[in-house]
């Protein structure tokens, strides 16, 4: 079992930056893939981001150069760093873990937090 709690989410201008956390109890996030998805009012929840258990990262291509997903084992929690944000990243965050090796899809992941919520303003 692993529980996800996520944080950091708020209101942003446009071209600002935040930094999201996802702080798991449970097991650590060693153990897993970690991967943070965003979901838009009416829209499917979307991948954004995920590192493997080797560090290795993947993203979306509408983050890539903007993103970073990054882990913290010592701390038990996985980051996003948001740069140059606009308002199409405005969307509930989610974190999610998975043992399965393909990230890109939500059917792979076992674990959800409850998302946090960012707005970008213009």
């Amino acid at each position: 079992q692993v529980q996800l709690v996520e944080s950091g989410g708020g209101l942003v201008q446009a071209g600002n930056s935040l930094r999201l956390s996802c702080a798991a109890s449970g097991r650590t996030v060693s153990s897993y893939a970690m991967g943070w998805f965003r979901q838009a009012p009416g829209q499917e929840r979307e991948f954004v981001a995920a590192i493997w258990w080797s560090g290795t990262t993947y993203y979306s291509n509408s983050v890539k150069g903007r993103f970073t997903i990054s882990r913290d084992n010592a701390k038990n929690t996985v980051y996003l760093q948001m740069n140059s944000l606009n308002s199409e990243d405005t969307a509930v965050y989610y974190c999610a873990a998975t043992k399965k090796p393909v990230v890109v899809v939500r059917s792979s992941y076992d674990y959800w937090g409850q998302g946090t919520q960012v707005t970008v303003s213009s």
